[in-house]
């Protein structure tokens, strides 16, 4: 696995003493991150996982360690769709589950939502033209864009403010702080940006700081 998630979940691993090449890693989707925590597969989720009050009754939530915003990608040749208000008639994919899927279907009815397990399962559409545009947050589009060779475009501005949390299970207070206490520690210590710069910064400009919730 690599990305900021990735980095961050390494540098919380090795807080805890565990060296990078023993994590386990399992992946997840928008549909089994709560399901995976409650049942104990994993220990924490690292997905670009948006905090809400729906899942905070479901898991706990340390962070924000980054503040994502929803955007739109196109293939590069499309040029009539620049910002959400331009999706009425359009065919838009995003994922089962997810915060920016609930968003479109919510807030921009006139579009025709096509929903997969995995913001993946979206390119091979979106290049043969099944899909019109690829919706989720900034910083996975940005990914999907470095890699494309110039075949993908992110038009227009974020249009939603999305927070990430590292999910961990309801009850487990003392795990949940601690990890506030790490990721202020690396937002001090110049750790975070650095992750950032390795990954999403490549495509994306320096973000701000965010501010841990101490709910």
């Amino acid at each position: 696995p690599e990305g900021f998630d990735v980095e961050i979940g390494k540098i919380i691993a090795g807080e805890l003493g565990i060296d990078e090449g023993s994590i386990e890693w399992v992946e997840t989707v928008s549909a089994n991150r709560e399901p995976f925590i409650q049942d104990g597969s994993v220990d924490l989720v690292v997905a670009t996982y948006t905090i809400n009050d729906k899942r905070k009754e479901l898991v706990g939530f340390a962070g924000p360690y980054y503040n994502a915003g929803q955007a739109l990608m196109t293939l590069s040749t499309t040029d009539d769709i620049t910002s959400p208000d331009d999706l009425a008639g359009k065919t838009v994919c995003s994922v089962t589950g997810s915060t920016p899927a609930e968003n479109i279907a919510t807030n921009y009815p006139d579009a025709e939502l096509a929903l997969f397990d995995a913001y993946t399962d979206c390119l091979e559409p979106l290049r043969n033209g099944q899909v019109d545009v690829v919706t989720t947050d900034n910083v996975i589009l940005a990914g999907y864009v470095a890699e494309s060779d110039g075949e993908f475009k992110v038009v227009g501005e974020p249009f939603t403010e999305e927070p990430y949390g590292i999910g961990v299970a309801l009850e487990d207070t003392e795990f949940r702080m601690w990890i506030n206490d790490v990721l202020e520690e690396i937002f001090e210590d110049g750790r975070w940006l650095e992750a950032w710069n390795e990954t999403a910064g490549t495509v994306l400009p320096e973000p701000a700081v965010p501010t841990v919730d101490r709910y």
